[in-house]
């Protein structure tokens, strides 16, 4: 039966917000004048809601109030529309600040969590302990039950257990301003339950009666191989409760922003896959959104990178490097065709196996921290000063000498211009770089020309690697790859990274600062279902496609309660097929030759295929996709190569030959055709770019620098 659906009633405005960890992006786009606005504001890192809401009096500020801001001539009073990338479940994941959870499994299957795929994170160090599990031994709970890989019922469950639980967990109650439960979240993974939820669905049941929040297997990722299915509904039961605290409150907030301007207001949440999901669901599976803020950049870096190459060659196949260099981390991945999605991630030391973007995260970023180890040796990050105090050169430190940061050595040798940092909005201290700069010098030996030198150097090898890491280490020549740098640090850097790989070409957005939150915008509603099948891979194209409704019908059903048309709604089945005897397996497109298909793909990615041998269809796999509109770019009309009106200044910057006198262009005042010899620093009202010796750049169509590298 068809379900009724209604269109997405008329946007007003769409805003993208990244919370970072030294600076909170927005983003705004009207899509009735296609204008589109950006702005910073330094992230509060005590309670990550409240940049956010100063972002939202700044925008208020700037509406027109009325029950129609955009001239819209429709009945329905027009939406904004939010999406929100949030690092609050990253970053309790990796602080391990989440809730306070319990573990429910079958008899004999409790450790399960600690003794995982006895796999050593240090190889050669027989001494390195163990990441420690989120739910310690005492509060891994078993129940008498058993399920077969079939689904059939070996042993009922025990309901009377289950009572026994609860009351356990009622009693661990501890006073805080009142009474509230130690336990205050449940995970629930039975052996098997992927093949049979009945007796997980009882569990959660009862569960959720007694008030506990409830992460249950079947709901989460319903496949085969029992650790990466219980670290997934862990890591779910551990980051949502604290997810769904921020968000409720973020949601209230959203709807008083919009009772301000006379409009209605609605939150969306970016998830790790590159979509974005609603508030309520957010708040129910957390896991789906530890990478969010990251996730937002690769769609961005996607979405721009098709508008060019349809601008230049439509036969191109989209390949890009993303490189994005906030003020906390570096976050790298790969476009091929398509950005590369993972099953196998691991995030803070935790196996998550629900679908993610491919993205390699370092600590690096702006705000790194230069530090002399042990032996005596300059060292950059991972820690970061963030927000606050952020760079010795913020002001904020109430230490004599602060730690000196990257940025600090970049503002030290010229490259970031202090009068022009944040449009000038923001106000940073040269001589208090220099003095950080200085004092980790004089442990060195080193001046302070030879100490800044040193930890720019330091910090492009760290991001290098990174980018060594996505793409030499999947089987991708970086060669083939323009590198897409974005992040409010990236422009400094992105050239001399791109030389060390041979890349010959960086492509900068003029949204590079604010690209993540820029990519939200463009991020469409996603949605991935999945489920364990186990069947012989001679199975009929009939056969498969009889198991694959329920999933499609889930998709279509869920989709249109989220207000899309079925015009808008696009679903993209795949089955995860391998040789038998094989350990992991290859997504591939449900179509009439998948066996043709797989062949094909084995031989693209381990370099041979089995033709004759027997092959398994492991999981039935489907990704939902709601189609929403996405921001237009304006074409730029071509203009004379000559770019020297946009010059502001010429000062000496300190590049590794020495100093050179460099001009500093305008960011804003460049346009289409505009050619830059380097050297030269561009600067932009939220980000700066630093182009190299013997570097070439041109702004191309849609405002992108294009950096031509002399490698």
């Amino acid at each position: 039966m068809q379900t009724q659906t209604t269109d997405h009633p008329p946007a007003a405005l769409r805003v993208g917000i990244d919370i970072g960890g030294t600076f909170t992006d927005f983003v705004i786009f009207n899509p009735h004048n296609g204008e589109i606005t950006t702005f910073k504001l330094p992230s509060t890192t005590h309670d990550p809601a409240h940049a956010v809401l100063e972002g939202f009096e700044r925008i208020s500020k700037q509406l027109p109030v009325d029950n129609n801001p955009s001239g819209l001539a429709h009945g329905n009073v027009p939406w904004i529309t939010i999406i929100h990338g949030s690092t609050v479940a990253t970053n309790a994941l990796l602080e391990r600040k989440g809730s306070s959870a319990a573990l429910i499994t079958t008899r004999g299957f409790k450790d399960v969590l600690q003794i995982g795929r006895q796999n050593r994170p240090e190889l050669y160090n027989f001494a390195s302990q163990p990441m420690e599990p989120l739910i310690p031994a005492e509060l891994r709970l078993e129940v008498d039950e058993r399920v077969d890989r079939f689904g059939r019922v070996l042993t009922a469950l025990d309901e009377a257990q289950i009572d026994e639980i609860v009351e356990k967990l009622k009693k661990l109650r501890i006073a805080d301003g009142g009474w509230r439960s130690a336990v205050e979240s449940i995970a629930v993974c039975l052996l098997f339950s992927f093949a049979n939820p009945e007796h997980e669905q009882r569990i959660a049941k009862k569960l959720r009666g007694a008030g506990f929040f409830v992460s249950a297997s079947h709901e989460i990722l319903p496949e085969y191989r029992e650790y990466e299915r219980t670290s997934t509904t862990v890591v779910n039961a551990y980051v949502t409760p604290v997810l769904d605290r921020y968000l409720k409150r973020l949601e209230e907030e959203v709807k008083q922003f919009g009772a301000s301007t006379s409009q209605r207001a609605r939150l969306q949440v970016m998830q790790s896959n590159g979509g974005s999901i609603s508030v309520s669901e957010a708040r129910k599976a957390g896991v789906r959104c530890v990478l969010s803020g990251p996730a937002g950049g690769v769609v961005g870096a996607e979405f721009v990178g098709e508008i060019v190459n349809q601008r230049f060659d439509q036969s191109t196949r989209l390949q890009l490097l993303t490189f994005d260099m906030g003020g906390t981390s570096t976050d790298v991945a790969l476009i091929d065709g398509k950005p590369q999605i993972t099953t196998d991630a691991n995030v803070g030391g935790h196996p998550i196996g629900i679908p993610l973007l491919d993205i390699h995260t370092i600590g690096a970023g702006g705000g790194s921290i230069a530090s002399v180890d042990a032996g005596g040796a300059l060292r950059v990050g991972p820690e970061s000063a963030g927000a606050d105090p952020g760079p010795a050169c913020y002001g904020k430190a109430a230490i004599s000498y602060p730690p000196a940061t990257v940025t600090d050595a970049n503002l030290f040798l010229g490259r970031i211009p202090a009068d022009y940092f944040l449009g000038g909005e923001m106000a940073v201290y040269p001589k208090l770089a220099e003095e950080a700069i200085a004092h980790i010098g004089n442990q060195l030996g080193l001046k302070p020309i030879e100490t800044a030198l040193g930890i720019i150097e330091i910090a492009n090898a760290h991001m290098e690697r990174a980018l060594r890491v996505i793409s030499i280490e999947r089987g991708h020549d970086p060669r083939d790859f323009p590198l897409l740098s974005f992040g409010g640090a990236g422009g400094l850097h992105a050239a001399d990274l791109a030389r060390r790989l041979k890349i010959p070409r960086v492509l900068i957005s003029p949204y590079a600062a604010t690209f993540s939150a820029f990519g939200m915008l463009a991020a469409d509603t996603i949605k991935d279902y999945t489920q364990t099948v186990m069947l012989p891979g001679d199975s009929s194209y009939e056969a498969i496609a009889a198991g694959m409704n329920s999933l499609l019908e889930q998709g279509r059903r869920d989709l249109t309660r989220e207000g899309f048309s079925l015009t808008d709604i696009h679903l993209h089945p795949a089955l995860d097929m391998r040789y038998r005897g094989q350990s992991y397996e290859l997504s591939i497109p449900f179509e009439q030759d998948f066996i043709g298909r797989f062949h094909e793909a084995h031989q693209h990615y381990y370099g041979y295929a089995r033709h004759g041998a027997e092959i398994e269809i492991v999981n039935l796999r489907l990704q939902a996709v709601g189609s929403v509109p996405s921001p237009k770019l304006a074409e730029q009309p071509e203009r004379s190569p000559a770019c020297a009106a946009a010059i502001i200044d010429t000062r000496p910057v300190v590049f590794p030959s020495g100093a050179l006198n460099t001009p500093l262009y305008r960011g804003e005042s460049l346009a289409c055709g505009n050619q830059i010899e380097g050297p030269a620093i561009i600067v932009r009202s939220d980000t700066t770019i630093l182009l190299n010796e013997q570097d070439q750049a041109r702004i191309d169509h849609f405002g992108n620098l294009v950096i031509e590298i002399h490698v």
